[in-house]
């Protein structure tokens, strides 16, 4: 997780940000912070023709507020593999101070074979280098990636090459050790998503595994919220408690994030329909992207429910991304499953201010109060004239 410092006259907003230089879907997002300078990053996916030779271990990089040159993406070096395959899917990435850690992900091959990779890169953007770090003690892909302290990075659940796991692995950046923490309480999934706030973290929905007597497992949408609270002493201790489900239908590969200057974590776009890597569902129907934006209040406990404010809704994502306000995706795919590389922008929030006065802009949503019924709130918007302090933190 970084913070981004960004005075008003050097603001860029998401409609000025540059589509990727190629459409990518199921690429690992996030972003760092450095020298008041916020970087944009795309790693790895899949490209427009939706087959294994379509996966890919290309990287991306934008610099946001830049006044020296203009936004553009950047070509940064592949992404290194151990694996024979470069290629990966399902991967994910977190900043962290101002370094990104990138973690699994899986190789397809030519007959469809899936491996689960265990290798765990940091790259650093002052010197455009990968270090190989200590690799994941269960290899995992489409997991979810949570930052707690800027310093220790929790995989939630996830693939490993033949089934789920209920891991939660955590990685401390400062020492560069692994070590389990409390299990996920819930079913293991795969491509749930999840975002943190301060020791706060909700992990939603994904696919299970269902096993039958008489033919090969099935794979089956997981409807199910968990809330996981991190002992304040303990890193590697999690309280997990159930949540109501803010619609009582799953969503597969959401985009998700926390936002500690609003304490709430946010859900957006994905589908209702799980599917393999190419969009089609497991039950052979193609799926289509879900335009809602699911709201959990962190403090009061209670969802809130909006739509997209994207012309179209999105999904097949691994993390959502703050830019000055403005909750973005990175590619991903669009109706009829085409993979697109656009910079799209779901929401906005308030950002923490650093000058006293706000100006606020109302705009209604739904909301899932104590007795189950939809009540009206308002979101407001911070003055552009005052200094941001962007909380960012992309997930899956």
């Amino acid at each position: 997780m970084s913070a981004s410092y960004v005075m008003a006259n050097e603001a860029v907003t998401p409609s000025d940000l540059p589509p990727l230089p190629e459409p990518v879907a199921n690429n690992a997002v996030t972003t760092v912070t450095i020298d008041r300078k916020l970087y944009v990053f795309s790693f790895m996916g899949l490209g427009n023709g939706k087959t294994h030779n379509d996966v890919h271990n290309r990287a991306w990089q934008l610099v946001v507020n830049n006044n020296d040159k203009p936004s553009q993406w950047q070509a940064l070096p592949p992404v290194p593999s151990s694996l024979a395959l470069k290629g990966r899917l399902a991967s994910v990435a977190v900043g962290v101070n101002d370094s990104v850690y990138i973690f699994g992900g899986y190789t397809v091959d030519e007959d469809h074979n899936e491996i689960s990779t265990p290798d765990v890169y940091k790259y650093t953007p002052v010197t455009g280098k990968y270090t190989l770090l200590a690799p994941m003690p269960v290899p995992v892909d489409d997991a979810s990636a949570l930052v707690y302290q800027d310093r220790y990075v929790y995989l939630v659940s996830g693939w490993h090459n033949d089934g789920n796991v209920n891991l939660v692995q955590v990685y401390d950046t400062q020492t560069g050790q692994w070590q389990q923490a409390s299990p996920f309480l819930g079913n293991p999934v795969f491509g749930q998503a999840g975002g943190i706030v301060n020791n706060t973290m909700v992990i939603c929905d994904g696919v299970s595994v269902t096993p039958h007597s008489d033919k090969r497992r099935s794979f089956a949408a997981e409807t199910a919220c968990f809330k996981g609270v991190i002992d304040k002493q303990n890193p590697f201790k999690i309280d997990w408690r159930t949540l109501d489900h803010p619609t009582g239908t799953a969503r597969y590969r959401m985009a998700a994030a926390g936002d500690k200057a609003t304490n709430k974590i946010y859900f957006v776009g994905g589908s209702t329909n799980p599917y393999n890597y190419n969009g089609i569902g497991y039950n052979g129907e193609p799926s289509t992207a879900d335009d809602a934006i699911w709201t959990f209040d962190i403090a009061e406990e209670t969802w809130a429910i909006s739509k997209t404010e994207a012309e179209a809704p999105t999904m097949d994502h691994r993390g959502l991304i703050n830019v000055n306000g403005s909750w973005v995706t990175i590619g991903g795919m669009l109706g009829a499953q085409l993979v697109t590389g656009k910079v799209t922008s779901h929401f906005s929030t308030p950002a923490d201010v650093s000058c006293p006065s706000k100006s606020q802009a109302s705009s209604g949503v739904s909301k899932q109060g104590s007795d189950g019924q939809a009540v009206e709130v308002v979101e407001t918007a911070s003055n552009s004239k005052c200094q941001y302090n962007n909380d960012i933190n992309g997930e899956k």
